[in-house]
């Protein structure tokens, strides 16, 4: 308690900070009475308007999302919690009853994927893995490039791999089943999104784009201002 008092101290002393994440350990292996004291202490602080969880357990342990557990989240909104999945085999009957019950709480859910070799690499695997998500009411949101860690040498793909599984699920299937691919920078330096390339070239005032299929448009550049305006077509 000492820990969390002198950070909840810090908290209430900067208005800049708005928005508060539990992570790592994973907050749902807390008890009841100790997420209560420490969401509501948190939920007094005015200038703090979202608080987050970051959580394996609805993946690992849903017996752990308990009835009780999610009336007791529920009394804290905004609360927004993170998830993570790494493959659609995790999306068991007991997951999507836990996943339900946070949803029906009112509770948005996101999912965290790390890319990794031999567990997910390939666009058929991700697809599933969305997909099921999609149904349980959790919104992909990251695909993480395994961080280089020792020991995640057998795990790690190279980033083209990446690249080419966001191509496989984008214009593929709907826009929410497509998570953001990020590098997360080594020394801190933050979330970097990945994305196949879509600019192709500049032609005066026009950009030429290339789309899911491969196919190349024009499209008018609005901060251009060579030319006349120009509609958008296909090359």
């Amino acid at each position: 308690m000492g820990q969390w008092e002198g950070a909840i101290a810090y908290i209430e002393a900067t208005p800049t900070i708005r928005d508060v994440l539990l992570s790592g350990g994973d907050p749902l292996t807390l008890s009841d009475d100790k997420l209560a004291w420490l969401l509501a202490r948190l939920r007094r602080i005015p200038h703090v308007e979202l608080l987050r969880l970051g959580t394996k357990v609805p993946a690992v342990l849903p017996q752990r999302i308990t009835p009780v557990l999610t009336r007791l989240l529920k009394r804290y909104h905004p609360l927004w919690m993170s998830l993570h999945f790494t493959h659609p085999d995790e999306l068991t009957p007991e997951v999507q009853q836990a996943c339900g019950r946070l949803g029906d709480a009112g509770i948005p859910l996101g999912s965290q994927t790390v890319l990794l070799a031999g567990v997910n690499e390939n666009v058929a695997t991700m697809r599933q893995l969305m997909h099921g998500l999609l149904t349980m009411r959790v919104r992909p949101y990251y695909l993480y490039q395994c961080d280089p860690i020792v020991g995640s040498a057998h795990f790690r793909t190279s980033v083209a791999k990446g690249l080419e599984i966001i191509q496989g699920l984008r214009g593929y299937t709907t826009g929410y089943a497509v998570p953001t691919y990020v590098i997360d920078a080594p020394g801190g330096g933050g979330k970097i999104p990945l994305c196949p390339p879509a600019v192709v070239t500049r032609d005066g005032n026009v950009l030429v784009l290339k789309n899911y299929a491969g196919h190349l448009y024009r499209y008018p550049d609005p901060d251009a201002t060579l030319g006349a305006p120009v509609e958008p077509t296909r090359v």
